[in-house]
């Protein structure tokens, strides 16, 4: 199990969600910190200016992640709408 952190400014991102799309986004992040696996079609990891972080797709929706393996935590880099988040 991972524990969940989360930037300031992706909390902050996802606070200005709707109700229901921010309790969907709960939801997969805690799908997440179990089991990555049962999402992996919808994991991609990023190149660019996102070299080294992941994409999880929720809807209309992306999560941008980090994942340090050694300290079993997923940091949460940015949370936004598919056309805005890149």
């Amino acid at each position: 199990m991972y524990a969940i952190e989360f930037l300031k400014t992706a909390f902050d991102e996802l606070k200005r969600l709707d109700k229901p799309v921010q309790r969907l986004i709960k939801e997969k992040l805690a799908i997440l910190s179990f089991n990555e696996d049962s999402l992996k079609n919808n994991i991609k990891s990023l190149n660019g200016n996102y070299k080294g972080l992941f994409r999880l797709r929720v809807g209309k929706y992306r999560i941008i992640y980090q994942k340090q393996e050694e300290k079993f935590i997923i940091i949460i880099v940015r949370i936004g709408h598919r056309k805005e988040i890149y």
